[in-house]
């Protein structure tokens, strides 16, 4: 192309202009002659009103239905939002509205309006901690945004009024205020900080986002609590101060540096059981609620168009404050449930930690996110320290000796101290070292699992169950290696030619029986989220049941070896004679407890099984399911478990249908044929209620280092007379059920009503009512 037609062409862009023909007002030749394009036209349209007709057509969907448009894409549909919208435009501006907010920080403040924004940050400090953001709760107050935007570089420098770090007058703003909302920020990091170092769930459990902002982790907490001190002078010598508000503003600067001090030093803490700073924090609670009508609230003082400076690309949300009163009993929560997470400290076996873990989450309400938490932070002390694999390698012998009592020279930390390659007692710690580092992850992990919301633990549960039982078949192959270094004797199953060795498998049956109290909790944790249809309790407890039952017969094999092992040592020493006590003892206590599970599990599928085919129990239908279907639904978790196998549904079937071969009996008449198979199930019913109620009578009376609760004595104790309450009502319950069946439906109907909250919340008794 030559440079003359090359310039026409540029000037024909130049002159371009959207018209209806093909030529531009020059009259000259229009681009569309020399380029095929598309051609813009304008026609004068007349808009429609569809409203009406788009709703009566939007009715003939039907639930979960949804028309798409293949030409009207993702993109095309985020571009049809308003940006106009003030739910959706965060940088929307309504008539009359500023950019900034209009309150001005460095106003005088009144003694009542400096007690009121306390307890307003106090609300935030509180909402942030129940798990919303930062920018809907402590970040929306615009004295926190005046001292950390811009980011402070010296402690001085985190003022309100940032020209000038020395300012003159309104005492109450820059010295008391100023040192409570400091106190404040160095509270939210360490318990930030506390937080970061363990296992959460973003937005689940707890929002850690900092926009960016620093909260004053590069300044000490001596300084701080320096400023605290230096506030509370200066009110207490305020004499024209009342003295009712004198005595509020002390006692929140008072709380400030208290839980500024116990959640700072927890860290320097940890190793002891001291609870006298949380203490003192709960008795100054109590004086917070009664001063709390004192305070004036600023309104005015929090605002949104902060977000627009954390997060421009979100759209704006609305502020999150709770009410004093609700901030103060979940501080007094929090403070208990603070208390008693040391008492994890005086656990020393891995029995001893999963059992305090179990009872402290069983807490209602659940712990915080910081509780749980600093709970783990604990328990990783306790296996941590001291440094060194010799320490943890014992705390795991000692577990095992508690347990399956394997051989002395099996749990012994001096082979670690053997170097000859030949000597057994060097391939029996490298062995077991192996065995060690592998059991360290996991026990870390089951307890990190525990320690979650309750809804995450059973579904992190199903995980861990999986991986133990990948760990057993790994650990079978090591006790086969093993069983030749210890030279182990067989028992034998029988006398005669025929009888089979049987072998101890120490590491393996350790393995199992903490696989199968896992199974166990994933299908009880089930009954207290809820999660099974009323229909489908008499299933899930006919599996509890068989899956105690497994564990019975486990713990009984394993007494059996160590029973043996017990009288086959002659002249014990002290330290094996106080090991033989400490696993026996466990293992009594580990067969009682599997007992009562049982039969309680076992009375309450009989009672469950007779009020469904009586038709008392309601059942939600399932166009889209079948039995079968639920079935498989239900022991999905257990899928990939070879040992204990999962009952075929055939098997599930016959024992929780066993009327299936009958009609089902309408509520107001059973039929005869019908009646004697109902009574022998309502006396196995009763039968097995009358052995739950002794076993867990004897559980409830066991001695703290026979159940293993060191540190949550009362509240087990309370756990397990909660459910003796339950074995009472299923009792009464049977009883009813059985005089109705008796006396052949005549005395009246028979109302069945299954609470959502029971005595405890992993045994769901019915309540039975004749009428």
């Amino acid at each position: 192309m030559d440079s003359n037609h090359e310039s026409d062409l540029v000037d024909e862009a130049l002159n371009l202009r959207i018209t209806d023909g093909h030529e531009t007002q020059n009259g000259t030749p229009h681009l569309n002659n020399f380029v095929s394009t598309r051609r813009v036209t304008s026609t004068q349209k007349k808009a429609h009103d569809i409203t009406k007709h788009f709703t009566e057509a939007a009715k003939a969907l039907g639930t979960g239905q949804l028309i798409r448009d293949d030409f009207f894409t993702l993109f095309e549909a985020v571009g049809a939002l308003e940006i106009m919208d003030p739910k959706m435009d965060s940088g929307f501006l309504g008539p009359e509205e500023t950019l900034e907010d209009d309150y001005d920080v460095l106003r005088e403040v009144l003694p009542e309006e400096v007690v009121g924004i306390m307890d307003q940050l106090l609300c935030s400090e509180v909402a942030w901690h129940m798990g919303h953001n930062l920018p809907q709760t402590l970040f929306s107050s615009l004295y926190i945004d005046r001292l950390l935007w811009p980011e402070p570089k010296t402690l001085e420098a985190a003022c309100f009024k940032r020209d000038s770090p020395s300012p003159e007058g309104n005492p109450l703003l820059h010295i008391v205020l100023r040192a409570y909302c400091l106190s404040l920020i160095k509270t939210c990091d360490y318990v930030h900080k506390t937080i970061s170092c363990e296992i959460y769930y973003e937005e689940e459990d707890f929002v850690s986002n900092l926009y960016n902002w620093n909260l004053l982790s590069a300044f000490d907490t001596y300084s701080i609590i320096k400023l605290l001190e230096q506030a509370i002078s200066f009110v207490n010598e305020i004499e024209s101060l009342k003295r009712s508000i004198r005595e509020a503003i002390v006692c929140r600067l008072e709380f400030r540096k208290g839980f500024l001090n116990a959640v700072g030093l927890e860290a320097k803490l940890a190793k002891q059981k001291h609870t006298s700073i949380w203490r003192s924090c709960l008795d100054l609670l109590s004086d917070l609620t009664k001063s709390g009508e004192l305070g004036t609230s600023i309104l005015e003082c929090f605002s949104s168009k902060i977000q627009r400076r954390l997060a421009s690309t979100v759209p704006p949300r609305p502020l999150i404050s709770t009410s004093i009163g609700d901030a103060h009993h979940y501080l007094q929560i929090l403070l208990n449930d603070g208390i008693a997470a040391r008492d994890v400290l005086e656990c020393s076996t891995g029995s001893q930690i999963t059992n305090f873990v179990l009872v402290f989450q069983s807490r209602k309400p659940q712990p915080s996110t910081y509780i749980r938490c600093l709970l783990m932070s604990f328990v990783n002390n306790i296996l941590l320290f001291p440094a060194g694999s010799s320490w943890r390698a014992q705390f795991y012998f000692n577990d095992l000796t508690e347990i399956v009592l394997p051989a002395p020279i099996l749990v012994d930390v001096k082979n670690f101290d053997v170097e000859a390659p030949h000597d057994p007692r060097f391939q029996i710690s490298e062995k077991m070292n192996k065995f060690v580092a592998h059991v360290d992850l996991l026990f870390l992990d089951f307890i990190r699992c525990l320690n979650m919301n309750r809804s995450r633990t059973r579904r992190m549960l199903c995980h861990i169950v999986y991986d133990w039982e990948v760990f057993q078949l790994d650990a079978e192959e090591v006790d086969v290696d093993l069983r030749e270094l210890t030279r182990e004797k067989p028992l034998l199953s029988s006398q005669g030619p025929d009888a089979e060795e049987v072998w101890s498998f120490p590491l393996s049956s350790w393995v199992y029986y903490h696989k199968l109290r896992q199974m166990e909790w994933v299908v009880q944790l089930g009954f207290e989220l809820q999660i099974y249809q009323d229909s489908e309790l008499a299933g899930m407890y006919w599996y509890l049941n068989d899956l105690s039952s497994t564990r019975l017969l486990h713990l009984q094999r394993i007494y059996t070896f160590t029973s043996r092992r017990v009288n086959e040592t002659q002249r014990p020493s002290f330290q094996q004679t106080a090991a033989f006590n400490l696993s026996l003892s466990f293992l009594e206590f580990a067969m009682l407890e599997a007992s009562a599970t049982k039969s309680l599990a076992d009375a309450l599928s009989c009672l469950y099984i007779s009020l469904n085919h009586l038709g008392l129990v309601a059942t939600n239908p399932s166009p889209y399911s079948t039995p079968e279907f639920r079935y498989s639904l239900r022991m999905k978790p257990f899928n990939a478990i070879s040992i204990p196998p999962i009952p075929s549904y055939q098997h599930y079937t016959s024992e929780v249908s066993p009327f299936s071969d009958l009609p089902p009996d309408p509520p107001l008449a059973i039929e005869e044929a019908n009646a004697e198979r109902l009574q022998s199930l309502l006396e196995s019913a009763d039968l097995a209620t009358k052995i739950a109620r002794k076993e867990w009578e004897a559980v409830g009376k066991a001695s703290v280092e026979s159940a293993r609760c060191h540190g949550c004595e009362k509240e087990w104790r309370e756990g397990q007379k909660n459910v003796l309450r339950s074995v009472i009502a299923l009792g009464i319950a049977v009883a009813a059920v059985k005089k109705w069946v008796a006396e052949g439906s005549q005395v009246g109907k028979l109302k069945v009503e299954i609470a959502e909250k029971g005595y405890h919340d992993w045994w769901i008794v019915p309540k039975v009512k004749s009428t």
